[in-house]
């Protein structure tokens, strides 16, 4: 079996599991955010009383913190409510940061566990081994009643990924290449399962990026074997208390595909399809409004650093809004220590609190029409980050960075 299907079958208590096998599997961790908990709660109360565990439930206030209008205000305070009243003390809502870095950094999210969330991008964790994937509000209520759902296992890609990835090139990139390849549906409902070189050389904040637009490709779930890295991460937040799990060597996969990014230039992907991706070198020369540099696929540490690199010492374009919004308090604080908050400050950036934001069209950010942005976010179909005539680019933090400074999108390999 591969890594998957072995974590599928120890959840459903079975020896094996194959793929199109309807299973029931017990969940290790579930996650709701302020936007999604009370739809969760709702449904919830029409079927039980008291949830399942309170201590494996994680509730993390993110898309619209502080709250930006009423009805945000409103969500936030049924969310706290339900929390109180059912004893979950799994609750992040003064700004610790967005669901998908909040959990990993917390020690909630180990190798080997079943974890679902009520948000899309909650294959992040895949990066640390472990089978994780998005559901909806319905789904979710029964989770918190039952500690129990259904998955249809799913077929496996095995991605390969092998190469040196050069100077302001990185694991966005890789996926982006990914995506161009694969197809925004073409592993729709797949298991993502990633290998290679270039994984194995990977820090956890590359390979949450990777993981993480899993989704974009239609996938139930990404996935990887920690790495060395990956280990001593959680080792140095005190994560002990797993077991690693690994694809058997004569492990079958639907499908195979290899990627070779020795030579692989920054990757753009362009409006309005996150698998409508070009090499920056046909990109060049885009005018912008605003860039932003965040979310959960590239707010961490080794995200604002690459950006700072290229700030340093730079102006931001006099036409051009450029926010920076860490992924979480803890980020903050460390990006404040290295200075690089001063950095962005110095260049011209806005720098505001962790959270979600302007990524799906909230707050602090949004873009009006005919406005272009260039954003290390996930997805840029239209509408997405305000209005339907507006424009998204998705591009890695240091692409975002120096094209904020010279107003168009531009390279950093330039530099």
């Amino acid at each position: 079996m591969n890594i998957t299907e072995k974590i599928l079958s120890r959840a459903s208590g079975k020896k094996e599991v194959h793929p199109g096998e309807i299973i029931e599997a017990d969940i290790d961790l579930a996650m709701s955010h302020d936007g999604t908990s009370p739809p969760t709660i709702k449904t919830f109360h029409n079927v039980a009383q008291k949830v399942w565990d309170p201590e494996k439930i994680v509730i993390v206030f993110d898309h619209n913190i502080p709250a930006n209008n009423i009805g945000s205000a409103e969500f936030q305070k049924v969310a706290k409510k339900f929390a109180k009243e059912q004893g979950i003390t799994n609750l992040y809502t003064h700004g610790e940061g967005i669901c998908h870095q909040v959990l990993p950094e917390r020690g909630y999210v180990k190798p080997g566990k079943v974890i679902v969330g009520a948000d899309s991008h909650t294959c992040t964790y895949g990066a640390f081994g472990a089978f994780a994937t998005g559901m909806g509000a319905t789904d979710l209520a029964m989770v918190y009643a039952t500690g129990k759902t259904w998955f249809m296992v799913p077929e496996a890609f095995k991605v390969t990924v092998n190469g040196a990835l050069g100077k302001f090139v990185s694991a966005k990139d890789v996926v982006l290449n990914v995506a161009n390849e694969i197809g925004s549906s073409g592993a729709t409902y797949k298991s993502l399962e990633f290998h290679g070189e270039t994984i194995d050389s990977m820090h956890p904040a590359g390979r949450m990026t990777i993981c993480n637009m899993a989704i974009e490709m239609g996938a139930k779930n990404g996935i990887m074997e920690p790495n060395k890295k990956t280990l001593e991460y959680l080792k140095n937040i005190g994560v002990t208390d797993f077991e690693v799990v690994r694809s058997d060597k004569d492990a079958v996969y639907e499908k195979e595909y290899s990627f070779d990014v020795d030579d692989l230039e920054p990757q753009i992907s362009c409006p309005h399809d996150v698998d409508n991706v070009k090499g920056i070198s046909n990109v060049k020369g885009v005018s912008i409004d605003q860039a932003l540099i965040g979310s959960c696929t590239n707010g961490r540490l080794e995200d604002l650093r690459e950006a700072a690199e290229v700030l340093n010492g730079r102006k931001v374009h006099g036409d051009v809004r450029l926010l920076v919004i860490p992924a979480s308090a803890n980020i903050y604080k460390q990006a404040l220590k290295e200075g690089l908050i001063e950095t962005f400050i110095d260049a011209g950036a806005i720098v505001c609190n962790p959270g979600c934001g302007p990524c799906l069209g909230a707050h602090m950010g949004v873009i009006g029409s005919d406005e272009v942005c260039v954003s290390t976010t996930n997805r840029n179909f239209m509408g997405r980050m305000g209005d339907p005539e507006s424009y998204l680019y998705l591009a890695n933090p240091a692409v975002v960075a120096y094209s904020a400074v010279l107003g168009e999108i531009s390279n950093p390999q330039d530099l």
